[in-house]
């Protein structure tokens, strides 16, 4: 599991090209911001991240299992990472950044859904 990268992932370089496509422009991985987000869209204040379902524990989403052995570890390192998100939006919203979270399995299954529902919210304004 060490293998895993946190930045440069499947579903991230998936939405990027959707975005770049659709003309939206952005940067990637400002250390700057709290939580470091995968994209940041400055003109629209808003920024996205693409969590895995797995390791940020998308809600009754069957990829989002539990090992079966040392479960009370993962559960710990799973819990620790949800409460990181949660602190790391809220810090986010309180600067005045929009915080969209786009979920690997979504980004999966409707590709074309995932770019509307973003524009829609682009679309409303800062």
């Amino acid at each position: 599991m060490s293998r895993i990268g946190g930045a440069n992932t499947k579903p991230e370089l998936q939405l990027r090209s959707l975005l770049h496509g659709a003309g939206y422009r952005f940067r990637l991985h400002d250390p700057k911001l709290p939580g470091r987000p995968d994209m940041i869209l400055k003109k629209y204040r808003t920024v996205i991240f693409v969590h895995g379902c797995y390791w940020h524990r998308h809600h009754n989403c069957p990829n989002a299992t539990t090992p079966g052995t040392r479960t009370n570890f993962w559960q710990a390192k799973f819990d620790d990472t949800v409460e990181r998100d949660k602190r790391k939006t809220a810090e986010l919203r309180d600067h005045g950044w929009r915080v969209i979270t786009v979920w690997e399995c979504e980004l999966e299954k409707d590709p074309q859904g995932v770019l509307d529902d973003i524009r829609s919210v682009l679309e409303r304004g800062v």
